[in-house]
Protein backbone atom coordinates (compact mmCIF):
# COMPACT_ATOMS: atom_id res chain seq x y z
CA UNK A 1 0.00 0.00 0.00
CA UNK A 2 1.03 3.55 -0.49
CA UNK A 3 -0.51 6.12 2.09
CA UNK A 4 -0.17 10.04 2.37
CA UNK A 5 0.22 11.01 5.84
CA UNK A 6 -0.76 14.83 6.59
CA UNK A 7 1.14 15.07 10.07
CA UNK A 8 1.12 17.88 12.48
CA UNK A 9 5.06 19.51 12.89
CA UNK A 10 5.21 21.72 16.22
CA UNK A 11 8.78 21.86 18.05
CA UNK A 12 7.12 22.76 21.17
CA UNK A 13 3.95 23.79 22.99
CA UNK A 14 5.45 27.67 22.92
CA UNK A 15 6.24 27.28 18.77
CA UNK A 16 4.13 27.54 15.86
CA UNK A 17 2.91 24.43 14.05
CA UNK A 18 1.81 22.99 10.79
CA UNK A 19 1.29 20.29 8.55
CA UNK A 20 3.71 18.36 6.73
CA UNK A 21 2.77 16.19 3.60
CA UNK A 22 4.73 12.34 3.37
CA UNK A 23 4.80 9.58 1.18
CA UNK A 24 5.14 6.16 2.66
CA UNK A 25 4.80 3.32 0.12
CA UNK A 26 5.48 -0.36 0.68
CA UNK A 27 3.16 -0.15 3.75
CA UNK A 28 1.43 -3.83 4.35
CA UNK A 29 -1.85 -4.71 6.05
CA UNK A 30 -0.07 -6.56 8.98
CA UNK A 31 1.81 -3.68 9.99
CA UNK A 32 0.86 -1.95 13.02
CA UNK A 33 -0.22 2.01 12.62
CA UNK A 34 3.15 2.90 15.02
CA UNK A 35 5.26 0.44 12.55
CA UNK A 36 4.32 2.25 9.68
CA UNK A 37 5.37 5.47 11.38
CA UNK A 38 8.71 3.32 12.18
CA UNK A 39 9.15 3.00 8.48
CA UNK A 40 8.54 6.70 7.67
CA UNK A 41 11.05 8.01 10.15
CA UNK A 42 13.39 5.23 9.38
CA UNK A 43 13.04 7.27 5.28
CA UNK A 44 13.58 10.42 7.11
CA UNK A 45 16.74 9.90 9.65
CA UNK A 46 17.99 8.21 6.10
CA UNK A 47 17.22 11.66 4.44
CA UNK A 48 18.89 13.50 7.02
CA UNK A 49 15.44 15.04 8.39
CA UNK A 50 14.13 15.61 11.69
CA UNK A 51 11.56 12.37 12.55
CA UNK A 52 8.19 12.61 13.94
CA UNK A 53 8.03 12.42 17.44
CA UNK A 54 5.45 10.50 18.82
CA UNK A 55 4.82 8.74 22.06
CA UNK A 56 4.84 5.16 23.02
CA UNK A 57 5.53 2.39 25.63
CA UNK A 58 4.46 -1.30 25.94
CA UNK A 59 3.16 -1.41 22.38
CA UNK A 60 0.35 -3.56 23.37
CA UNK A 61 -2.45 -1.55 24.44
CA UNK A 62 -1.86 -1.28 28.19
CA UNK A 63 -0.51 2.28 28.88
CA UNK A 64 -2.28 3.99 26.16
CA UNK A 65 0.66 6.19 25.62
CA UNK A 66 0.60 6.54 22.05
CA UNK A 67 -2.45 8.32 21.59
CA UNK A 68 -2.85 11.15 19.01
CA UNK A 69 -5.61 12.07 16.44
CA UNK A 70 -6.24 10.27 13.31
CA UNK A 71 -8.48 12.06 10.25
CA UNK A 72 -9.92 13.75 13.74
CA UNK A 73 -10.60 10.28 15.62
CA UNK A 74 -8.77 9.71 18.87
CA UNK A 75 -7.00 6.70 18.24
CA UNK A 76 -8.35 6.11 14.98
CA UNK A 77 -10.75 4.45 13.05
CA UNK A 78 -11.05 1.54 15.43
CA UNK A 79 -11.94 1.38 19.34
CA UNK A 80 -8.02 0.44 20.57
CA UNK A 81 -5.35 2.02 21.47
CA UNK A 82 -3.48 3.28 18.41
CA UNK A 83 -0.69 0.85 18.72
CA UNK A 84 -3.11 -2.32 18.20
CA UNK A 85 -4.53 -0.11 15.15
CA UNK A 86 -3.44 -2.13 11.94
CA UNK A 87 -3.09 -0.59 8.51
CA UNK A 88 -5.64 -3.38 7.21
CA UNK A 89 -7.96 -0.95 8.52
CA UNK A 90 -6.71 1.68 5.77
CA UNK A 91 -6.68 1.38 1.84
CA UNK A 92 -3.95 1.60 -0.59
CA UNK A 93 -4.04 5.15 -1.72
CA UNK A 94 -5.57 6.82 1.15
CA UNK A 95 -4.32 10.09 2.94
CA UNK A 96 -4.52 10.49 6.71
CA UNK A 97 -4.19 13.57 9.06
CA UNK A 98 -2.21 12.78 12.32
CA UNK A 99 -2.66 15.47 14.94
CA UNK A 100 -1.53 15.69 18.60
CA UNK A 101 -4.38 15.55 21.40
CA UNK A 102 -6.53 18.98 21.19
CA UNK A 103 -6.86 20.23 24.73
CA UNK A 104 -5.44 23.03 26.80
CA UNK A 105 -4.54 20.81 29.67
CA UNK A 106 -2.68 18.88 26.96
CA UNK A 107 0.23 20.85 25.88
CA UNK A 108 2.51 19.59 22.68
CA UNK A 109 5.77 18.38 23.29
CA UNK A 110 6.70 18.18 19.85
CA UNK A 111 4.81 17.17 17.07
CA UNK A 112 2.35 14.27 18.03
CA UNK A 113 3.46 13.95 21.55
CA UNK A 114 1.65 15.85 24.47
CA UNK A 115 2.32 16.24 28.24
CA UNK A 116 -1.01 14.56 30.09
CA UNK A 117 0.64 14.95 33.43
CA UNK A 118 -2.48 17.33 34.41
CA UNK A 119 -4.00 13.69 34.92
CA UNK A 120 -1.75 12.83 37.35
CA UNK A 121 -1.58 15.26 39.11
CA UNK A 122 -6.02 14.86 39.23
CA UNK A 123 -4.90 11.36 40.61
CA UNK A 124 -2.67 12.78 43.16
CA UNK A 125 -5.10 15.21 44.09
CA UNK A 126 -7.50 12.37 45.56
CA UNK A 127 -4.85 11.55 48.18
CA UNK A 128 -4.48 8.02 49.66
CA UNK A 129 -6.90 5.36 50.73
CA UNK A 130 -6.26 4.93 54.98
CA UNK A 131 -6.68 1.25 55.53
CA UNK A 132 -4.74 -0.63 57.70
CA UNK A 133 -1.97 -2.63 56.13
CA UNK A 134 -0.13 -5.97 57.18
CA UNK A 135 -1.10 -8.87 56.44
CA UNK A 136 -3.67 -10.07 53.75
CA UNK A 137 -7.15 -10.56 55.28
CA UNK A 138 -8.93 -13.82 54.59
CA UNK A 139 -10.77 -13.88 51.57
CA UNK A 140 -14.90 -12.55 51.95
CA UNK A 141 -13.61 -11.17 55.16
CA UNK A 142 -15.40 -7.32 53.60
CA UNK A 143 -18.21 -8.32 51.59
CA UNK A 144 -18.57 -6.53 48.53
CA UNK A 145 -21.40 -7.17 46.31
CA UNK A 146 -20.63 -8.39 42.84
CA UNK A 147 -22.80 -6.16 40.99
CA UNK A 148 -20.30 -3.11 43.10
CA UNK A 149 -17.13 -5.71 42.67
CA UNK A 150 -17.91 -5.84 38.59
CA UNK A 151 -18.83 -1.71 38.20
CA UNK A 152 -15.13 -0.92 40.14
CA UNK A 153 -13.19 -3.39 38.16
CA UNK A 154 -14.73 -1.83 34.95
CA UNK A 155 -14.02 1.61 35.79
CA UNK A 156 -10.42 0.67 37.08
CA UNK A 157 -9.29 -0.29 33.40
CA UNK A 158 -9.06 3.38 32.73
CA UNK A 159 -5.59 3.77 31.41
CA UNK A 160 -5.29 7.57 31.28
CA UNK A 161 -4.52 7.53 27.33
CA UNK A 162 -6.34 10.98 27.17
CA UNK A 163 -8.67 10.23 23.93
CA UNK A 164 -12.08 11.24 26.54
CA UNK A 165 -10.88 14.75 26.67
CA UNK A 166 -9.36 14.94 23.03
CA UNK A 167 -12.44 13.72 21.81
CA UNK A 168 -14.84 16.35 23.72
CA UNK A 169 -15.29 19.12 22.05
CA UNK A 170 -15.12 21.18 25.66
CA UNK A 171 -12.33 18.97 26.28
CA UNK A 172 -13.44 17.85 29.54
CA UNK A 173 -12.08 15.19 31.70
CA UNK A 174 -15.19 13.61 32.82
CA UNK A 175 -15.12 10.31 31.43
CA UNK A 176 -11.50 10.09 33.20
CA UNK A 177 -12.39 11.66 36.30
CA UNK A 178 -15.76 9.47 36.85
CA UNK A 179 -13.53 6.02 35.98
CA UNK A 180 -11.20 7.14 39.34
CA UNK A 181 -13.85 8.07 41.37
CA UNK A 182 -16.51 4.78 40.96
CA UNK A 183 -13.58 2.60 41.16
CA UNK A 184 -12.86 3.83 44.57
CA UNK A 185 -16.11 5.07 45.60
CA UNK A 186 -17.71 1.56 44.98
CA UNK A 187 -15.45 -0.24 47.27
CA UNK A 188 -15.88 -0.40 51.34
CA UNK A 189 -11.85 0.62 51.41
CA UNK A 190 -12.99 4.07 49.18
CA UNK A 191 -15.23 5.23 51.79
CA UNK A 192 -13.47 6.93 54.31
CA UNK A 193 -11.97 9.71 51.98
CA UNK A 194 -15.08 9.27 49.64
CA UNK A 195 -16.28 13.15 49.76
CA UNK A 196 -13.12 14.98 49.96
CA UNK A 197 -11.80 12.62 46.72
CA UNK A 198 -14.35 13.48 44.60
CA UNK A 199 -14.25 17.44 45.65
CA UNK A 200 -10.49 17.80 45.67
CA UNK A 201 -10.34 16.18 42.02
CA UNK A 202 -13.08 17.66 40.18
CA UNK A 203 -11.04 21.32 41.84
CA UNK A 204 -8.14 19.56 40.41
CA UNK A 205 -9.51 18.52 37.28
CA UNK A 206 -11.16 22.26 36.71
CA UNK A 207 -7.40 23.89 37.48
CA UNK A 208 -5.92 22.20 34.63
CA UNK A 209 -7.88 23.56 32.29
CA UNK A 210 -10.45 20.95 31.21
CA UNK A 211 -13.50 21.73 30.30
CA UNK A 212 -17.14 21.06 31.41
CA UNK A 213 -19.15 17.68 30.76
CA UNK A 214 -22.38 18.79 28.74
CA UNK A 215 -23.07 14.98 27.96
CA UNK A 216 -22.30 14.27 24.18
CA UNK A 217 -21.35 11.25 24.52
CA UNK A 218 -18.01 11.19 22.35
CA UNK A 219 -15.78 10.71 24.79
CA UNK A 220 -17.27 6.98 25.80
CA UNK A 221 -17.36 6.45 22.11
CA UNK A 222 -13.55 6.42 21.81
CA UNK A 223 -12.31 4.81 24.89
CA UNK A 224 -10.55 1.86 24.13
CA UNK A 225 -11.41 -0.05 27.23
CA UNK A 226 -14.84 1.02 27.02
CA UNK A 227 -15.37 2.91 29.97
CA UNK A 228 -19.30 3.53 30.18
CA UNK A 229 -20.55 6.85 30.36
CA UNK A 230 -22.39 6.22 33.44
CA UNK A 231 -19.33 6.91 35.52
CA UNK A 232 -19.90 10.36 34.80
CA UNK A 233 -23.61 10.34 36.46
CA UNK A 234 -21.69 8.49 39.60
CA UNK A 235 -18.71 11.09 39.51
CA UNK A 236 -21.86 13.79 39.65
CA UNK A 237 -24.30 11.66 42.33
CA UNK A 238 -20.83 11.65 44.96
CA UNK A 239 -19.94 15.22 43.72
CA UNK A 240 -23.75 16.33 44.94
CA UNK A 241 -23.45 14.49 48.27
CA UNK A 242 -20.20 15.68 49.56
CA UNK A 243 -20.69 19.58 48.54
Amino acid sequence: MRITLKIWRQDGAHDGGKFATYEVDGVTEDMSFLEMLDVLNEELTEAGEEPVAFESDCREGICGACGFMVNGIAHGPERTTLCQLHMRSFKDGDTLTLEPFRADAFPVVKDLVVDRSSYDRIIGSGGYISVNTGAAVDANTVPVRKEDADRAFDAATCIGCGACAAACPNAAGMLFLGAKVTHLGLLPQGQPERESRVVNMVNQHDEEGFGGCTNIGECAAVCPKGIPLDVISQLNTDLRKAL
